[in-house]
């Protein structure tokens, strides 16, 4: 899925000390990394894909596309958004629309396969490039520092081979740590305390007959049969889009809250409210066209265990009935998690703890966001998709603020889009990296990944990392004219360990690519 965040959250991000990182400046490099491929009639007929804004296509390397094949569930899911009065008001990708929508997705039109940094950016010239040497399976141990005239200074980084050898790569000028909010902080040794991600509430019902849904799949003779489908010509179910999304500023059974009820919400809870990044927030959850939530359609089950240990216990049919689940995201949590080393062994992962509902807030806010849920599948023509007193997971109905909280306490899990733990913030108020992505106190290092984010923006973080790694290769070329030639040491992946030897690399390379397969 490729959502976009709105013009709100990024102005936050610069409104927080961050010149130069507003919607504004950033809404060429949404262009930049992305080719948006337009809509096919058919999706603009079945879904009513007609707010696409051609003005605001962009020419990159990642093929951004809408697919084909949309189903009973989308149309329903757009037609009752509509008939609630809720109707996409612009395209999303503006920054200042809401509404339901079809979003795309990063997948080649043609090859009907996934279009990612590693296919989109290193094709076969970059790779033949003699000023870029890729690393792959090798695991980063730490980052190596020195000094120069007082100055604190990266030099490298030592590496561990898929052979166990240890090295060292040397950095003539920079060292960039794209290691993601996790491991950024863990080659860094720091205990990251502004860790944010959506949390996400999945409430599933039972459909009628007839109606599509995923955990057909459960049938081992289906299931072979759709994938050698998509395989042999990349059609069938598994070439559709299935995930259909609506944003929505704070929404309850009511529909949309008014001024003066969210006001009203807000003050109750001042007191979790008034951190300098937790006073904008509110700002943004006051406005009337902000969307405070995401509601996105799943084609299937959700299954919320006790100790999960991976996504397929989530969505492997349990129970047998059929199934759809409409998943409740709370875009701007005022939570804020942790991540903290573990172990002084780079191979032992770091420990999260996201924190969830740590602000009450976030929890009365999903609460609301669910009891608008019981309105949508209670409205016609959502409603007739679902069978008449059919089971539902967790047997519960939202129409009650406190059981709306206990869905949120049952089924609340992550939706994967962390991020923060290095923030790009004024280091008094505990930022680790400047608006030029320096580290502070190092004068040669730079974090370029989701763990610089000070706010977590709307939707899945997909396009804002691209755009903010955009922006960064422009401030390292900026850099590089402003200093004398530049050669970054990029680590794009995390650590690892074991012997000592020198990695020599050829005076000519500009950039080191370490990437752990």
């Amino acid at each position: 899925m490729v959502l976009y965040p709105s013009k709100g959250i990024l102005d936050t991000w610069a409104a927080l000390g961050n010149e130069g990182w507003d919607f504004d400046t950033l809404a060429p490099y949404f262009r930049k990394f992305g080719t948006d491929h337009p809509p096919p009639q058919s999706a603009k007929d079945t879904v009513g894909l007609n707010y696409h804004d051609e003005r605001l296509n962009g020419k990159g390397p990642v093929h951004v596309s809408y697919g084909e094949g949309y189903n009973a569930m989308n149309a329903a899911w757009m037609r009752t958004f509509d008939e609630l009065g809720l109707d996409m008001t612009g395209d999303p990708r503006s920054g200042k629309a809401f509404g339901a929508f079809q979003n795309p997705c990063s997948i080649h039109p043609e090859t009907k396969t996934r279009s990612f940094s590693a296919n989109a950016y290193y094709n076969p010239e970059v790779a033949s490039s003699p000023n870029l040497v890729v690393l792959t399976e090798a695991l980063v141990k730490k980052v190596n520092f020195g000094s120069s005239d007082g100055d604190v200074l990266a030099t490298g980084v030592q590496i561990v081979t898929k052979d166990g050898l240890e090295k060292t790569v040397s950095a003539r000028v920079e060292v960039v740590l794209s290691a993601g909010t996790f491991h950024t902080a863990q080659l860094l040794e720091l205990s990251g305390e502004n860790v944010q991600n959506h949390p996400l509430v999945c409430q599933s019902f039972e459909v009628n007959d007839g109606v599509p849904s995923g955990d057909v799949l459960r049938d081992g003779n289906v299931l072979n049969t759709v994938v050698g489908q998509y395989q042999a010509t990349r059609e069938g179910p598994m070439g559709q889009s299935t995930l259909t999304s609506a944003y929505l500023p704070v929404a309850d059974h009511n529909g949309l809250l008014s001024k003066d009820a969210k006001k009203s919400l807000l003050d109750a809870h001042e007191a979790h409210s008034n951190s300098t990044s937790g006073k904008l927030i509110r700002s943004l959850l006051e406005s009337s066209d902000e969307p405070s939530s995401q509601y996105l359609l799943f084609p299937g089950q959700i299954t919320i265990n006790d100790h999960p240990v991976n996504m397929a216990e989530y969505i492997l049919p349990s129970r047998p009935e059929n199934y759809i689940t409409v998943m409740t995201i709370l875009n701007h949590p005022f939570s804020r998690g942790t991540v903290h080393i573990t172990s002084p062994d780079v191979k032992v992962l770091p420990a999260w703890d996201p924190k969830y509902n740590s602000n009450p807030l976030d929890l009365e806010l999903l609460a609301r966001n669910v009891q608008f849920v019981e309105k949508m599948v209670g409205t016609e023509p959502f409603s007739s998709l679902l069978k008449p007193g059919g089971s539902r997971l967790p047997d519960l109905k939202g129409d009650d603020l406190e059981k709306a909280k206990e869905i949120v306490r049952q089924r609340q899990i992550s939706v994967f889009h962390v991020s923060g733990s290095c923030a790009m913030l004024p280091r008094g108020q505990g930022g680790v990296v400047d608006e030029r992505l320096h580290v502070y106190g190092v004068k040669n290092l730079r974090v370029v990944d989701a763990s610089s984010f000070p706010v977590e923006p709307l939707g899945n973080i997909q396009s804002t990392v691209y755009a903010v790694a955009e922006r960064a290769a422009d401030m390292i070329k900026e850099d590089r004219r402003e200093g004398g030639a530049a050669e970054p040491l990029i680590v794009n992946w995390r650590p690892y360990a074991l012997t000592h030897e020198r990695v020599e690399i050829d005076d000519g390379c500009e950039y080191v690519m370490l990437y752990y397969n």
